[in-house]
């Protein structure tokens, strides 16, 4: 049986937490622990990810350039999200750091977890541990609520995440 070649979420939520890594050095096994993923889960996503030409031929070194347009241009389709009933959970997209600083809104957006301090609409983590994740890397946590702001935003909203997250993903 082949493995799909196809990318996934987690695939996105990995390559985000290289990036929020920076040039600290790391393996399989600590992005699996730090992302609440198994060890093979983080080395298919890495093989999709070459495949996809989103990392080098070692597999450590993110092609910003194209991650960027995948982001900016395509996670929004590839990954959409539609915002659900009210739930308690941790804020993101508009609601979380740092477009909250810069986006006034009455509406607020959650992941929904039982221990969040937020009510606010569900939305639906690009991958299930993203949460346990978020709260353990704070750099990761706004890239994924931008990535958010991106799959359920209007379009000002979108525009704004966009120009942020551009500037992590290709001057961190």
């Amino acid at each position: 049986m082949s493995l799909s070649k196809n990318l996934k979420p987690q695939d996105i939520v990995i390559l985000l937490k290289i990036i929020s890594i920076g040039n600290e050095s790391w393996f399989h096994h600590t992005l699996a622990l730090d992302l609440g993923m198994s060890q093979s889960e983080v080395s298919q996503s890495l093989n999709r990810s070459l495949y996809a030409g989103l990392l080098d031929s070692a597999r450590k070194k993110v092609n910003r350039i194209a991650f960027n347009e995948l982001i900016i241009h395509g996670v929004g389709y590839v990954f959409p999200q539609q915002p659900g009933s009210i739930v308690r959970g941790i804020l993101t997209a508009h609601s979380a750091e740092p477009l909250n600083k810069i986006i006034q809104s009455s509406e607020k957006f959650v992941w929904p977890y039982a221990r969040g301090l937020d009510r606010g609409q569900s939305i639906e983590p690009l991958y299930r541990t993203v949460v346990e994740a978020s709260l353990k890397d704070k750099n990761l946590y706004e890239m994924l609520a931008l990535v958010d702001a991106i799959r359920v935003g209007r379009a000002r909203e979108k525009e704004i995440a966009k120009k942020e997250l551009e500037k992590r993903i290709l001057n961190a």
